[in-house]
């Protein structure tokens, strides 16, 4: 590991004129940062602390009832936060995060913008984010990767609170020294699997400063599930988070299958939230839903799983 300087800002103003300089990066709990920068996949000239800045670091109830979350506050924080009560999938989705010690450690910000866990990349193979030019795990070892192909890179995005965030709905506060700009959870990750750099479209001076979950999202019925191959500290095979809203529209996405979360299409949401569908329509509805997935020759095992899970969460949440 080379060495960096530290700054502690004494403000988000002060942090984001830091992260303009070049080879600043942002720091919060540090649990990816360090490791990428241990494994040769960063190196700062100095990290900047985001964690203790008091705007990151709280959750806020607004007056039409949506919750904005700082980007510093811990994901233990956020599975037993009282303010998240009405959005339980989101709670079950941050209790299901690595290892108790993982979610003491790790921010809201940095799970979301965190890297991809392939192990090609992780072990510094020269594939396309290692800058190589195509994916090492297309003809290699594939059995955690995604199954809906969207670019080069084949690896799934890791964050169980982005899927859950997706089904909400939920809006990512961005900024920089340059100006501010809110950016779905879904386009968060565009082009993820084809970015050599990140799985993000966060510019280098860009960082999460909070996510904004509308009152839209709020009660309702709500859905969470992680499948994975040991029963703790395990990346998802395949999670998924099913929300029915108050006024019956429907939200279902999955993790593990991609770049980055992944919703169902709309045609499928729109039948699960016409209601009174007996077993063989369900089925039906989630076989469609993976219609357009393309596993490899080693994780074909994925769509039935995900299929199983939608038909879960279709039942869960149906009237």
């Amino acid at each position: 590991m080379t060495g960096f300087a530290y700054h502690r800002p004494s403000s988000l103003d002060d942090a984001l004129a830091a992260l303009a300089e070049r080879g600043s990066l942002p720091i919060g709990g540090g649990s990816d940062l360090l490791a990428a920068v241990e494994e040769g996949h960063a190196a700062p000239a100095r990290v900047v602390e985001l964690e203790r800045i008091p705007e990151l670091a709280s959750i806020t109830v607004q007056h039409d009832g949506g919750v904005r979350i700082g980007a510093g506050v811990h994901i233990a924080t956020l599975a037993e936060a009282p303010e998240l009560t009405a959005f339980p999938v989101l709670r079950a989705a941050c209790a299901a995060v690595g290892t108790p010690a993982l979610r003491a450690m790790g921010t809201l910000g940095g799970n979301l913008a965190q890297r991809q866990r392939c192990w090609y990349f992780r072990s510094g193979v020269g594939c396309f984010k290692h800058g190589g030019t195509g994916c090492a795990a297309v003809d290699g070892e594939h059995v955690y990767h995604a199954i809906f192909a969207s670019g080069t890179c084949h690896a799934a995005h890791p964050s169980d609170p982005a899927v859950a965030l997706l089904a909400l709905d939920a809006r990512v506060e961005v900024r920089s020294i340059r100006g501010s700009r809110m950016l779905d959870i879904a386009a968060l990750y565009e082009g993820a699997a084809d970015n050599a750099r990140s799985e993000t479209v966060l510019a280098e001076d860009e960082v999460i400063v909070a996510v904004h979950l509308g009152a839209a999202a709020r009660d309702g019925a709500q859905h969470w599930e992680k499948l994975t191959q040991r029963g703790a500290f395990d990346l998802a095979l395949v999670s998924c988070a099913g929300v029915r809203r108050t006024d019956g529209s429907v939200r279902i996405a999955l993790g593990g299958v991609a770049a980055g979360p992944w919703r169902a299409p709309h045609s499928v949401e729109e039948d699960i939230a016409s209601g009174g569908l007996d077993d063989e329509s369900i089925e039906a509805l989630a076989a469609r839903a993976m219609y357009d997935a393309t596993p490899l020759a080693g994780n074909a095992y994925k769509v039935q799983m995900a299929e199983a899970a939608i038909r879960r969460a279709a039942r869960a949440i149906s009237i």
